[in-house]
């Protein structure tokens, strides 16, 4: 364990300031101003001797967050960092975009705020990069076994490592002109630089890995032709069909899907020219939908110069506290105030989407925004709430439905679930013999360390398939999978 009287004599968690909101809105960098090592050392000796560690069960993944907490607690960075790439294979992507789970599960926030074990585990990797730790580990021979990887997003990364770690031979098909799906063109640079997921990428491509971006699978080449050409496949595609809102006025120019908008936006932070760009700049923005991909749309909006941000949730507005139906150990739903929100705008709840109202020329004008009542368990704008918001932008940030399904049924007769994601056995495999499925295209619209937990366990079953056994960790195992394809 850490310091024995840690949580004692620390009771409070500290975390690096975030850059203020004028400066930071000025540029595309992180919000976070660089973590103080004594200050790290300080909260990770906070963790207790709690015997049965429950942020483990809080982990997809299995994180031996107690190891390397004592070891960050005791000076040996590198030990740490080894602990954390036993069952991480990105840590620099979950310590800024996972929404941590493990601390709401640390036996510590029982009666004080947990352990800041988010904040522990990208300081711990940062470092590790800043001090050339992060190596190359190619495989010692070889197997002559070949492997797709379809979907370059983190499920199909974290497969693609464990395969070539194993010896086969891997390459990764992304449609987009770049590797990384999602983790390049869905998450704002304010989240994530996209310098860490560079510097994760040469690592992978010096151990072996081979990557195709630009080839659209299914398109470019049918997908039963790409299993003819490898001895297995991996599915990683996402779930990347948008959730639409079909109310009149739909069809208006200015409303548009958050991740068109997102996209743009990035390829422009990269540098990419991007003709006729979505943008915020000197109009009022309307963001329907209360989740991450909605406060991505909010500081993207800020960062552009909009001239109003408004975010519109259907439901409640959740509580400070645990509510009493998720007691400790489980994530509890509390209101959160994330850097975007912090930056400005209006929050409201409670606010059903009735029209899109157009201006005579075939754009958006305002919506008609109506109070949510609870009618038989729906949700169902109220009769005589309605009332207007300008809107000169209105992006739709209301979640995924599952995967592109169209060429997977035609090419390969793959089986889809009544809730749409793609279909898949105990072993990750789908009903086409040898193509495995990983990440939300089969478990539907997940948090990021559920992706990199099935990226790997995906790994260990086409090692098992090609080989007849397997080494490799396999940290989701198929009952987990089976629980709820899509979180609430």
């Amino acid at each position: 364990m850490a310091d024995p009287k840690g949580f004692l004599k620390v009771t409070e968690r500290e975390l690096p300031a975030r850059r203020p909101v004028p400066v930071r809105i000025m540029d595309w960098r992180e919000v976070y101003e660089p973590g103080d090592s004594a200050v790290l050392r300080r909260q990770a000796g906070r963790c207790m001797d709690c015997g049965v560690p429950f942020c483990h069960q809080g982990c997809p993944l299995g994180n031996l967050i107690p190891e390397w907490n004592d070891l960050n607690w005791r000076g040996e960075g590198r030990a740490a960092i080894e602990r954390l790439h036993a069952t991480n294979n990105f840590p620099e992507i979950t310590g800024r975009l996972c929404p941590a789970p493990c601390e709401s599960a640390c036996v510590l926030g029982i009666n004080q705020p947990p352990v800041t074990i988010k904040q522990i585990e990208v300081s711990t990797i940062d470092e590790a990069f800043a001090n050339g730790w992060v190596e190359p580990k190619p495989p010692a021979r070889l197997t002559g076994k070949t492997v797709a990887v379809v979907g370059s997003g983190p499920a199909g990364l974290a497969a693609a490592q464990q395969l070539t770690r194993a010896g086969h031979t891997v390459a990764v098909y992304e449609r987009d002109d770049r590797i990384g799906g999602l983790l390049r063109y869905g998450i704002p640079d304010f989240k994530m630089e996209k310098r860490h997921l560079e510097g994760r990428l040469r690592q992978m491509q010096d151990e072996g890995t081979r990557f195709r971006a630009g080839v659209a699978i299914g398109k470019d080449i049918a997908w039963n032709d790409l299993r003819a050409r490898y001895d297995a496949v991996v599915v990683a595609t996402g779930a990347t069909l948008p959730r639409d809102l079909p109310i009149p006025g739909r069809d208006l120019a200015g409303v548009h899907f958050a991740m068109e908008y997102l996209v743009e936006s990035n390829k422009a932070t990269a540098g990419d020219q991007v003709p006729n760009q979505i943008s915020a700049e000197g109009k009022h923005v309307v963001v329907i939908g209360g989740g991450d991909t909605g406060a991505d749309c909010i500081g993207t909006a800020h960062r552009q110069g909009a001239l109003s941000v408004t975010n519109l949730a259907i439901g409640k507005r959740p509580g400070e506290d645990r509510p009493e139906h998720q007691p400790w150990p489980m994530t509890p739903t509390v209101f959160e105030v994330s850097s975007a929100h912090e930056e400005g705008g209006e929050r409201q709840f409670l606010a059903s989407t009735v029209e899109f109202v157009g201006n005579g020329a075939g754009e958006v004008r305002a919506l008609v925004v109506a109070e949510t009542e609870f009618v038989d368990g729906r949700r169902v704008p109220k009769a005589g709430t309605e009332r207007e918001i300008p809107a000169d932008l209105v992006l739709i940030a209301m979640g995924f439905t599952g995967p592109e399904r169209e060429a997977l049924e035609a090419q390969l007769q793959a089986g889809f679930t009544p809730r749409g994601a793609i279909e898949r056995d105990a072993a990750f495999q789908s009903t086409a013999p040898g193509v495995f499925v990983a990440g939300d295209a089969g478990r539907g619209q997940s948090l990021i360390v559920w992706a990199i937990a099935e990226g790997r366990s995906v790994a260990a079953e086409v090692d098992a398939f090609l080989m007849g056994d397997t080494a490799l960790p396999a940290p989701v195992r198929p009952s987990d999978v089976a629980i709820g394809l899509q979180p609430a």
